[in-house]
């Protein structure tokens, strides 16, 4: 038993060490959003269908993930990325390599041809 407590007493201190190094705990919901929550004298509850961390409150049932970060990763979202990709695209290509324009984009994968470089992106 004495073993037992002991080798759980050196995994958290070495659980500890680790976070250390993070000054924040993110979290992605289901839809892609991501919140970040500095770590510092942070208090987490959880009351039956929601989490609260900090001044952000989660619905349980749409939380994908939750990690920690070094930056704060809420800051910029996939969705400002894309719009600005879409307005300095040069070329868009369908997934069966056909070229198609801003207004024949349906749901499905594209390719993205920018002067920064060419991306991937997916319409939902």
């Amino acid at each position: 038993m004495k073993k037992i407590v002991l080798l759980l007493t050196v995994l958290m201190a070495t659980l500890t060490a680790h976070a250390d190094d993070y000054t924040f705990l993110t979290f992605e919901t289901t839809d892609g959003a991501k919140a970040s929550v500095p770590v510092e004298s942070m208090t987490m509850t959880i009351n039956e269908t929601t989490l609260t961390a900090g001044s952000q409150t989660f619905a349980l049932a749409n939380l994908a993930q939750m990690y920690f970060s070094a930056t704060d990763e809420s800051t910029t979202t996939a969705i400002e990325l894309t719009k600005a990709m879409l307005d300095e695209a040069s070329e868009i290509y369908d997934m069966q390599g056909k070229k198609v324009t801003k207004a024949q984009m349906m749901r499905g994968a594209y390719i993205i041809k920018t002067t920064d470089g060419n991306y991937k992106m997916m319409v939902k």
